[in-house]
């Protein structure tokens, strides 16, 4: 096991969830129910998911394109979103 290469994953994705819209949808879910694990069950595998496809996906496309380009691609990616974000188109 890669240690370094754990705690940068799991910092990094605990950072970005925080206060996350799925943490609030979370939250909302919670508080209109009794089943609280089922919840969390839910949530969890549901972040364990798509963080497969993000390996997945990440791993085969690091076969096909240079990971600096990946970069760029995500970088722009956030960044369009983040405009889109901001004129109100999401």
């Amino acid at each position: 096991m890669e240690w370094k290469i754990f705690g940068t994953a799991f910092l990094t994705l605990f950072l970005a969830e925080l206060g996350d819209k799925t943490q609030l949808a979370v939250i909302v879910l919670t508080a209109r129910t009794d089943a609280k694990l089922a919840v969390f069950l839910g949530a969890s595998l549901a972040l364990v998911l798509v963080s497969l496809l993000g390996v997945l996906l990440g791993g085969a496309l690091s076969q096909y394109v240079p990971t600096e380009w990946l970069q760029r691609i995500a970088a722009l990616a956030f960044i369009a979103i983040g405009v889109l974000m901001l004129f109100g188109k999401v």
